[in-house]
Order: structure tokens, then sequence, then C-alpha cells
């Protein structure tokens, strides 16, 4: 008996130090082209899947994440890697990295914002933001979670409507539309400097078209709360190129 307490002790060590994978994020690819998804860990948090991997058209796979974790995850799309996983995207490129490794991606692109509890507070927050432009559609839906819990997405292809300063061409096709911000670095479109405020930083022509066509998802840093979600779902549904509402 005394021999084998130690071995009891040193197991239950080492599964209170493994940590808690509680919530799925299951990813489907809706589009009609391979993308590579994207992922950063907010700071002091784990990037799963060292920060990308490729999913072929019409495929799923589930990235298991633990409770309170914060980070961000997007579409990258046209990429080409060798068999080190060095290339380069068309879009959302990550230093030419199949795996970003904490390496944030190039905007433009569409990014899905997670905050899956807090020491404070078990709610999830979540949000599709466009204020790093656009390039493939998103949406995102918790599976369960009770009342309250929405859908956040931009459904819509906004390359399809982009304002021809704002699109980024390859080889005379639209891959992905600018936030104004990124167009003209302006205190305006980017609310910094005398614009740094939710008072002083208003939506502007641009985002406002944003706004109108994806009205689930934030289209400049200060829009309004309808944009960010609550729930305490386990498992939530990201889809890339979901079907269109229109």
């Amino acid at each position: 008996m005394h021999s084998s307490f130690p071995l009891f002790l040193l197991f239950l060590f080492l599964c209170s130090s493994l940590p808690s994978y509680g919530i799925e994020l299951t990813l489907v690819n809706n589009c009609k082209e391979s993308i590579w998804p994207g992922f950063m860990g907010g700071a002091g948090h784990h990037t799963p899947h060292y920060g990308g991997l490729h999913l072929g058209n019409g495929k799923e796979v589930i990235v298991n994440v633990p409770q309170g974790w914060s980070g961000r995850l997007w579409p990258r799309r046209g990429c080409q890697f060798n068999e080190n996983g060095h290339g380069e995207c068309e879009t959302g490129d990550c230093m030419g990295l199949l795996h970003c490794r904490g390496a944030g991606g190039l905007p433009p692109m569409t990014v899905v914002e997670m905050t899956l509890g807090t020491s404070k507070s078990p709610l999830h927050f979540y949000d599709v933001s466009l204020v790093n432009g656009f390039n493939l559609p998103v949406s995102v839906v918790p599976v369960g979670g009770g009342i309250g819990c929405g859908m956040a997405s931009c459904e819509s292809d906004l390359n399809l409507c982009c304002p021809a300063s704002l699109e980024v061409k390859k080889e005379g096709r639209v891959v992905a539309c600018k936030s104004a911000c990124m167009a003209w670095n302006h205190e305006k479109y980017c609310c910094t400097g005398n614009y740094s405020t939710p008072h002083t930083c208003k939506p502007t022509i641009f985002s406002s078209v944003f706004k109108v066509i994806c009205p689930r998802a934030y289209s400049y840093p200060y829009d309004d709360s309808s944009s960010l979600h609550k729930c305490m779902a386990s498992k939530y549904l990201i889809t890339f190129c979901p079907p269109s509402p229109y």
C-alpha cells in the first residue's frame, strides 16, 4: 500500500497539470477553393496547430481550445507552400509560413475574435471583424449555449461590391477589400489621434457600406454593441463561405 501511494500522488499531479480542452471549434470550408486558416493566441494563450493548417474544399476540422482561451483566426487564400512550410498567400499571409507560430496575418482579411471566459466572467465573447478589411465570408455559430447566443458573421462576398479605391487585385481578380484605414492611414478612418474615442470616431461612408452588407460584423473599431456576441457554449461552428443571405 505504501509503495503505491506515491504513484497515486504522481498520477494526480500529472492529470492536474494537463490543459482542460473544454471547447470545440469546428472549422468548415464551404468555399470553392482550398483555404489555410491562420491562428494567433492572445497574450499568454496557446496558439492551436502551430498557427496554421490547410483546409480543402468541403473539408472540416475540429480545433480544441481550453476554457478561458483568447485569440483570433482568419482565412488565408491563394497559398502555395513547399515541403518545409514556406511560401506565400494572396491574402492573410503570415510571414510566408504555413504555421504562423504567433505571427499575425497581413491585412486585408476577415478576422474571428474570441475570448472564451476570463477570471472575472465565465461568459464567452466572439465577433467577426472587418476592421482589418475583408477577404472571405465567415460565420460563427454557437452549438447550444441557450437563449441570447447569436451568430456573428459576414456572410456576403464584399469583394463583389468593394469600392474601387479599396480593391486588392491579383491577376485581374478582386481577392480582398481593404479597410479605409489601410487604404489611407488617416486618423479619422483608423480611430487614432484626435479620433481615438467612441465619441470622436464615427462611422464613415466606407464602414457604413460594410455594415449595411454585413450587419452582424464589426465595421470599424467602435462599432455598436450588436456586433459583439455573448454565449457559454461548449462548441462553435466556424464556416468559411457560409450560404449567402441574399
